[in-house]
């Protein structure tokens, strides 16, 4: 299905930029140009859909808008929607790199105002685009544009759950009233939502152009406080209070967040929500890779209230069915899934469906470990690491003495040089592809790591210079690319 190849793994976030976040004006495209030029032919990113509280990227309140945090002031102003002056508060005025989502949440806003003015006051040349992209997209668009004004109008932090009962229960009456009464709110959220599409479809035509295939998330699970759990409910096994009637229980037997799927009232359905996400997402990224994908063969629950272990329930989903459904219509199926278990496998396999390794997870036990690069198969991602890993270096160095033996043992190296074999070392095994985060290529350590699962504070924020781009990393990069025969076609003789 997929070439030999290799890439990194950076969120657009954490790319380089003098407007306090990464965003998919001109340093998305340098970065674009520096895969190219270093023969890689991948480029992970993590959701780009707006995010709720602790702004993770996995707690969105979208399936399908977009991050307005990601909208570049450069094209904005290139497109005559902004002035220079409107971009000087945006410029970063003190030192350091990491993300201070509150202040340009607020800043960002401000200047989409202005960029909205602008677009209204020479609309007749811009709307023939715009009214295309609102009749394409008012099947999603128009419930998240309403979802979201209510929201900032009762507060970002509280759940649709505790909103009145007319609003939360869809009463047509009362939300033709909500409609009017918040339509420049509602106009104004469908302008940034246009930007943000018009500009990520830019990013990713120069992407394909120069042999980059983008590959995002898509989790399984989606959390209760977003616009498609309350503009879909019976989809959920939720009561009319938006309260969880089954909780989830993962792996090692904690409770998980996200509402439940109610497969039987999905199925019903023919499936539309789940077959127009995977359209939609498919659309928006060249592959997916699919987190909690074992859930779509079966899940383990518990009933609300319940506390003993021994309640828990293995409930059968229809994921398989929906697969087969997207098999009929798209042939190969562009998706990675994790390799969670048996089920996982077995699922996997029906679709031949590659799941991912994991390096940082392979010296924890034995020569058995099916994340060691010995055991791989072709049919498979290799991750040095991924956003809820240490780097390379901080994981190395907070291992424990047997660990690291194992590890300099597997490596036949010294000290100074694993951090360099670990990246080698998958870009020499047989997975298709192999991807690295680029904080890794950086050498950094573990101040720059993304995530840090069950820590609320600090995460999401880190962000990459160019500066921190040695001439010799850009070099190694390249030239194990070539080594390990991971580079298109077109390189072979460069």
């Amino acid at each position: 299905m997929y070439s030999r190849s290799s890439g990194i793994l950076l969120p657009i976030g954490s790319l380089p930029g003098k407007f306090r976040i990464g965003d998919m004006g001109k340093e998305a495209f340098a970065f674009i140009d520096f895969l190219h030029d270093t023969r890689q032919q991948l480029w992970q990113i993590l959701p780009i859909n707006p995010t709720g509280k602790g702004n993770s990227p996995y707690n969105f309140i979208s399936s399908f808008a977009g991050n307005i945090l990601f909208i570049s002031p450069e094209k904005l102003f290139e497109e005559g929607l902004l002035e220079e002056n409107d971009m000087r508060f945006l410029l970063k005025k003190n030192s350091g790199t990491a993300i201070n989502y509150h202040e340009i949440r607020l800043l960002k806003k401000n200047m989409l105002r202005k960029a909205y003015l602008n677009f209204k006051a020479d609309f007749e040349k811009r709307k023939e685009p715009y009214f295309t992209f609102l009749g394409e997209n008012s099947w999603w668009l128009n419930d998240y544009t309403l979802f979201k004004s209510i929201k900032e109008d009762k507060g970002i932090n509280q759940c649709w759950t505790k909103w009145e009962d007319k609003i939360k229960h869809h009463d047509i009456h009362f939300l033709d009233i909500a409609i009017l009464h918040f339509s420049k709110e509602i106009e104004f959220r469908r302008f940034v939502q246009y930007i943000f599409f018009k500009q990520w479809f830019e990013l990713k035509t120069y992407a394909n152009k120069c042999g980059i295939k983008i590959i995002c998330d898509m989790p399984l699970h989606i959390p209760l406080d977003c616009a498609d759990v309350w503009s879909n409910q019976d989809m959920f096994l939720i009561n009319g209070e938006g309260e969880k009637k089954w909780i989830g229980v993962d792996s090692s037997g904690k409770y998980t967040e996200s509402p439940l799927y109610d497969w039987n009232r999905i199925k019903e359905r023919n499936f539309d929500w789940w077959l127009s996400r995977f359209h939609f997402n498919l659309k928006m990224f060249d592959i997916i890779r699919i987190k909690d994908f074992s859930k779509f063969k079966s899940f383990r629950a518990i009933p609300a209230g319940e506390k003993a272990t021994n309640k828990v329930c293995l409930m059968k989903a229809n994921g398989e069915e929906i697969l087969e459904q997207l098999e009929k219509e798209l042939g190969t199926l562009p998706i990675i899934a994790e390799d969670d278990n048996t089920e996982d496998g077995k699922l996997r396999e029906r679709f031949n469906i590659p799941g991912i390794k994991i390096l940082q997870h392979a010296f924890s036990t034995n020569e058995k470990n099916p994340d060691l690069p010995h055991n791989y198969s072709v049919n498979s991602i290799v991750y040095t690491a991924t956003q809820d890993n240490n780097t390379n270096i901080g994981w190395i160095k907070n291992l424990s003495s047997k660990e690291q033996e194992s590890l300099r043992f597997y490596f036949s190296s010294g000290w100074i040089h694993l951090h360099k074999k670990v990246i080698e070392t998958a870009w020499a095994s047989v997975s298709m592809m192999a991807i690295v985060p680029m904080q890794d290529i950086l050498e950094l350590d573990s101040k720059a790591r993304m995530n840090t699962p069950g820590v609320s504070e600090g995460n999401w924020q880190w962000r990459f210079e160019w500066k921190m781009l040695k001439k010799k990393q850009w070099k190694l990069l390249r030239a194990v690319t070539k080594k390990y025969n991971r580079q298109r076609k077109k390189d072979d003789k460069q």
